[in-house]
Formats: structure tokens, C-alpha cells, sequence
């Protein structure tokens, strides 16, 4: 009996401790919610402590981040250092130099001032020996006044942004250069001709040290000409300086485009002449039916009035692999007073790039006035505008007036009265000037006019 109700009484005290679990596991719970809520930030003071905290937290972690873009940086800045050429060091010491004189005669109390060569044609020289035109000693000088102070901030300013560029190992185009503008406040650019007239001084100044625009770091913003024949152009990568073989012969019926810089550029070649083209149309009618291939030569389009880069092309291109330049343009006072001798000796506004751009041995291979007169060819009378350019020719131009030949010539066509296309040459076949006007030409080098 005894034994009974101690069973009973430890069943019952088993029934009692069930119920009892569900009321502890609730206890628990609620226990946990007022600590959770106890964990809360609360308003006031404590709420803007815990943010505060937050924010410090936060900092604390993206700090460290910055550590490595700043090692990057300074790595890329080393990597490019040890990249620069003695063009490039040479480039930047002369922006040093003129920037330390505006502030030697700055702390000295003196009106710093920096001094441009004067670009026209009244201020060149052209020399026979040298074979291009040379700017001369006049000078135009930028003082610093209440008058001139943005001209002077604004060329300082962009000789800064040179000497950036060539530590980066980057470039600007005059259009990059003049939106870049837009961040030196008072010193701002309003117009683009404005920003375009301070880089030319800037040029003209530095090429007295001979550093072009491009060595500045300013290229213009059209590519150059087009390239067919007989010629690899050796390219290296601006980041990785692996270089690419480019093989002018390989364009099917396209051909290589002339980069806007040509500074980097080397070539190997077995051709025996390079042919520059006045006229698109007569360039891919030489390229389409591989005139290179059977005359072992380069075409180069000059399509105009030739370019920077494909003038300074032609000019690496000729002096590295020591072959002659002819010219092919039409026979009228632009394409010999502009076209070819802007090829041959340069332009008077710009006769401080002569040195860089300009190909002194370039020969004119035609078409010519007596051209017109031998191949019966198609004429256009002569305009006011081809009149008083020739007449021009003969009276100011350094070139023209210390060139016999080159006067006769002129003579001839103002007497004649016209003027001609080297298309033309088309009225006797399409394929005339590769089967019969270019070979007979070619084999009469000597009577090609200077």
C-alpha cells in the first residue's frame, strides 16, 4: 500500500513539473525580449552616441582600403618614370625651367614675362642647305598686368597640364585641352581659338629647344593620311610596350591610317621610293591594283593639304630608311604652293615645326604645266584666287623665289591661263596613270622639278 502511493505521488509530481516547463521556456523568452530591448540604443543622447560610434566603426574599415590605391598610384607614377624618354625629360625640365623664371622675377618684385617667336611669313628664312623654312629672331613678349594677367595664368596653366601629361605618359587632343580648361576657374578658356592660340605659342616657344607639340603631349585631333605598300610599321603598346608588326601590304583593298602621334613608330621596308598623293581617288586606284607591288614603293595619301602626322610620318619614314620622296598632286597654284610646299619646306605661320614636319628632299613628280601641254590633257581656266596665290608664290615666298625652275613653271601656267587634275589623266583610260603617265615619269627622275 505504501509502495502505491509513493508511485502515485511521483506521478504526480511528474504531471506538476510538465506543467511547469511551458510557464519557464515563456519566463525565458521574455527574459531575452527585455534584454534584446535593453541592447537598443535609446533616444536622445545615447541614439546620437551609438550612430557617432556607427560612423566611427565605419571609417575605421574604409580606411585601410585607401592604403592600396595610393601604393598603386605611386607604383604607376614610378613604372612610368622609369618608362620616360629623353625627349620626355628634356620636355619637362624646359616647362620647369620657364615656370621657375615667372617666379624668380616674381619674388624679386619684376613683371615676369615670356617670349614667343613671331609666326609669319615675314619672319622666315628659307635656307637651300637646311631645305625648309626657319623661323626668324623676332619675338612677340607676354608680359604679366592688370591687362594680361589670364593670358599669362592660362599658358602657365597649360604648360602644367603638359607636364602632366608627359609624366603620365597620356596625351590631349586642342579640343581635350580646351574642356580640361573648364576646371582652372578665373583662368578658364571661353572660346577654343583662344586655348588653340596658347598651345601654338607654347609650341612655337619650345621648338626653339626643338620639342614639338606632339613631345608636349598635344595631338591634333584628326588621324593623318592613309599607308599601302611595301612597308612594316613597328608599333609598341603605350601600357605594355609590346610591339605590333604592322604589315602595309596585308589591308586587302583598305590600308593602314597614320596615327596621330608618329614619335613612337619605327619601319622596316625594301622599297625604293615613297609616293605621296594628293586626291583619295588616285590613291586607292594605285592601292587597288597593288602599284606598290610592281614598283617596289609606299603610298601615302595626303588627301590636301597634308596633316601633322602624316608630314612628320612621311619625314621618320624617309630619314630612318633613307629612301626619296615624290609628290603627285594636281597642277593648279594650290596644290604647288600649299600642297607640296607645305610638304617640302612647311607654311610661314608655322615654320617652327619646319625642323620636325617638313621632308626637304621631296621631289615633285607632277602633274606640271608642261604635263598639260604633252598629254593634251582637260584643263579649268585659272580663277582670281589661283592668280593672285601664284602671283604671291613668285613675289613673297622665300621657297618659290630661290627656285628657278620653280618660278618658270609658275610662269608657264599664269601664261596658259589654266589649270588641271591629275585625274584627268583619266581621259585616256582609267588605268593610264598606272600603265603609261607613272612609268614614263618615273623613269625621268632627274626632270623632276625641286
Amino acid at each position: 500500500m505504501a509502495a502505491k502511493n509513493k508511485a502515485g505521488r511521483k506521478k504526480a509530481a511528474k504531471k506538476k513539473a510538465a506543467k511547469r516547463k511551458p510557464a519557464a521556456k515563456k519566463t525565458a523568452k521574455k527574459k531575452a525580449a527585455r534584454k534584446k530591448k535593453a541592447a537598443k540604443p535609446k533616444k536622445g543622447a545615447a541614439t546620437r552616441k551609438a550612430v557617432a560610434q556607427t560612423r566611427a566603426t565605419a571609417r575605421k574599415k574604409a580606411a585601410p582600403k585607401k592604403a592600396p590605391r595610393k601604393a598603386a598610384a605611386k607604383a604607376k607614377i614610378k613604372k612610368t618614370k622609369a618608362r620616360q624618354t629623353a625627349s620626355d625629360k628634356k620636355t619637362i625640365q624646359l616647362i620647369d625651367r620657364s615656370a621657375s623664371e615667372v617666379h624668380q622675377a616674381i619674388k624679386k618684385l619684376k613683371k615676369p614675362d615670356l617670349a614667343f617667336p613671331v609666326r609669319s611669313l615675314g619672319n622666315v628664312s628659307y635656307s637651300k642647305k637646311k631645305g625648309y623654312f626657319e623661323i626668324g629672331k623676332q619675338k612677340k613678349v607676354r608680359s604679366l598686368s592688370v591687362n594680361t594677367v589670364k593670358s599669362f595664368a592660362q599658358t602657365l596653366r597649360m604648360m602644367g597640364l603638359s607636364k602632366q601629361l608627359v609624366q603620365a605618359n597620356d596625351f590631349a587632343t586642342k579640343r581635350d585641352a580646351y574642356y580640361q580648361s573648364k576646371n582652372w576657374d578665373a583662368a578658364k578658356f571661353d572660346e577654343q581659338s583662344e586655348s588653340d592660340t596658347v598651345m601654338d605659342d607654347i609650341e612655337a616657344m619650345f621648338s626653339v629647344d626643338k620639342i614639338s607639340r606632339e613631345q608636349l603631349r598635344f595631338v591634333p585631333d584628326e588621324h593623318g593620311g592613309a599607308v599601302a605598300g611595301q612597308l612594316i610599321v613597328l608599333d609598341p603598346d603605350r601600357e605594355t610596350g609590346r610591339v605590333e608588326r604592322i604589315d602595309c601590304t596585308r589591308f586587302g583593298s583598305g590600308a593602314y591610317s597614320i596615327p596621330s602621334s608618329v614619335e613612337q613608330l619605327n619601319f622596316e621596308t625594301k622599297a625604293k621610293f615613297i609616293l605621296a598623293i594628293e586626291t583619295g581617288g588616285v590613291f586607292q586606284r594605285l592601292q587597288s591594283h597593288k602599284f606598290w607591288q610592281t614598283h617596289g614603293c609606299i603610298l601615302v595619301s595626303l588627301a590636301g593639304v597634308p596633316a601633322r602626322s602624316t608630314r612628320r610620318f612621311i619625314r621618320k619614314l624617309s630619314d630612318d630608311c633613307k629612301i626619296p620622296v615624290y609628290a603627285f598632286v594636281d597642277c593648279d597654284p594650290y596644290g604647288i604652293s600649299n600642297i607640296y610646299r607645305t610638304l617640302k619646306v612647311g607654311s610661314g605661320n608655322a615654320a617652327h615645326l619646319s625642323q620636325f614636319f617638313c621632308v626637304p628632299g621631296a621631289r615633285y613628280l607632277g602633274v606640271t604645266p608642261q604635263d598639260i601641254i604633252d598629254y593634251q590633257l582637260p584643263t579649268h581656266p585659272l580663277q582670281p584666287v589661283d592668280i593672285k596665290r601664284a602671283k604671291d608664290a613668285l613675289k613673297n615666298d622665300p621657297f618659290f623665289k630661290s627656285q628657278k625652275p620653280w618660278q618658270k613653271a609658275i610662269e608657264q601656267l599664269l601664261e596658259m591661263g589654266v589649270r588641271a587634275e591629275q585625274q584627268a589623266l583619266a581621259m585616256w583610260g582609267l588605268n593610264y596613270v598606272i600603265e603609261e603617265y607613272l612609268p614614263a615619269k618615273l623613269a625621268n627622275r632627274d626632270a623632276f622639278l625641286p
